[in-house]
């Protein structure tokens, strides 16, 4: 099959859906690896216990 020239392959994105091959294409030369954030309340946090126990009794009720 040839390439129908939809310009998908030529915008410079990390992925694109290419209508020749029918699928989703990752470029990997372009895609970049995102670490992901944990954010929110942790065991080391001083009000971790406060904030579980006002959660709890928030679910209870």
């Amino acid at each position: 099959m040839t390439c129908l020239n939809c310009g998908n392959c030529k915008s410079g994105d990390s992925a694109y859906f290419c209508l020749m091959k029918n699928d989703f294409v990752v470029n990997e030369k372009n895609a970049a690896v995102v670490e992901k954030s944990r954010s929110g309340w942790k065991k080391g946090d001083p009000n971790y216990e406060l904030h579980r126990r006002k959660t709890r009794k928030e679910v209870e009720v």
